[in-house]
C-alpha cells in the first residue's frame, strides 16, 4: 500500500484528497505547515508528495529544494499560480509535475497512478556502460571512473532515456512526453535546465568516451566515442 503525503494548509483542499485517496487505497498522510511536512517525510518515507506552492512558514519550493538533496520520491507541487516561471522553477527543483488550482481530484489521482508507474523499478533493466560511465538503472546509481554522480531523478530519467540509445536524437517535447510524462511548449525550458545541470554535473569528472550534444533546433543526443560502449 503506498502513502501519500499532502503538504497544504487549506483543510478542505486536505479533506477532500484524502478521501478520494483513501478511496484508491493509500495512506493518506495530511502536513499543513513546511515544517511538520519535512517532520513527517523523514518519519514516515512517504511514495509520494502532493505539495503546495503556498504554506505558512515556508514555501512548496523550499521543501521540494529540501527534499531533493537526499530523496527522489516523486512530488507534484500544487498551485494557484499560474505563471510560467512558477511552473518551471518546480520543474527545475526536481519536481515531477505541476498541478494547477481548482483541480479535479479525479485527475489528481490519475497523476499519482502515472508518477507511481513511472517510478516502480523494472528488474529487467541492464546497466548501461560507455567508457568510464557507468549508469546503474535498477540502483538509481551512476558513476564515472568510480566517482559517484549525484543525480536528481529527473536528471536520472533524462540520462537514461538519452543514454539508452546513443545516436538518436530527441526534441525538446519528446523529452517532456517521456521523462515528464506530457508535452507543453511552455515547459521547453525545464529540459534545458535539466540538461544543463545534468552536463554540469557530469563534468566533474573527464569522461572522453561519451557526450551530451545540443542539435540545434532539433534537441538532444547522447554521442559515444567509437568503441566506448561496452
Amino acid at each position: 500500500m503506498k502513502t501519500i503525503l499532502i503538504v497544504d494548509d487549506n483543510d478542505s483542499i486536505c479533506n477532500i484528497l484524502y478521501h478520494y485517496g483513501k478511496e484508491e487505497g493509500y495512506t493518506m498522510l495530511i502536513a499543513h505547515t513546511g515544517q511538520q511536512a519535512l517532520e513527517y517525510f523523514a518519519q514516515y518515507k512517504p511514495d509520494v508528495l502532493l505539495l503546495d506552492v503556498m504554506l505558512p512558514d515556508v514555501d512548496g519550493f523550499e521543501i521540494c529544494r529540501c527534499i531533493r538533496k537526499s530523496s527522489k520520491v516523486p512530488i507534484l507541487m500544487i498551485t494557484a499560480k499560474t505563471a510560467d516561471q512558477d511552473r518551471v522553477m518546480g520543474l527545475d527543483l526536481g519536481a515531477d509535475d505541476y498541478i494547477l488550482k481548482p483541480f479535479s481530484c479525479r485527475e489528481v489521482m490519475a497523476r499519482i497512478r502515472a508518477v507511481l508507474r513511472r517510478t516502480e523499478e523494472n528488474p529487467e533493466q541492464a546497466d548501461l556502460v560507455y567508457g568510464n560511465l557507468t549508469i546503474q538503472q535498477t540502483k538509481n546509481l551512476v558513476n564515472i571512473a568510480g566517482n559517484p554522480i549525484n543525480l536528481t531523478k529527473k536528471e536520472m530519467e533524462l540520462l537514461v532515456l538519452l543514454a539508452s540509445s546513443p545516436g538518436r536524437v530527441y526534441s525538446r517535447e519528446i523529452i517532456l512526453d517521456l521523462v515528464w510524462g506530457y508535452s507543453e511548449e511552455n515547459y521547453d525550458r525545464a529540459v534545458d535546465s535539466c540538461v544543463k545541470r545534468l552536463r554540469a554535473k557530469l563534468d566533474e569528472v573527464p569522461h572522453p568516451g561519451f557526450s551530451i550534444k545540443t542539435i540545434w533546433g532539433v534537441g538532444y543526443s547522447f554521442v559515444v566515442e567509437d568503441g566506448e560502449h561496452e
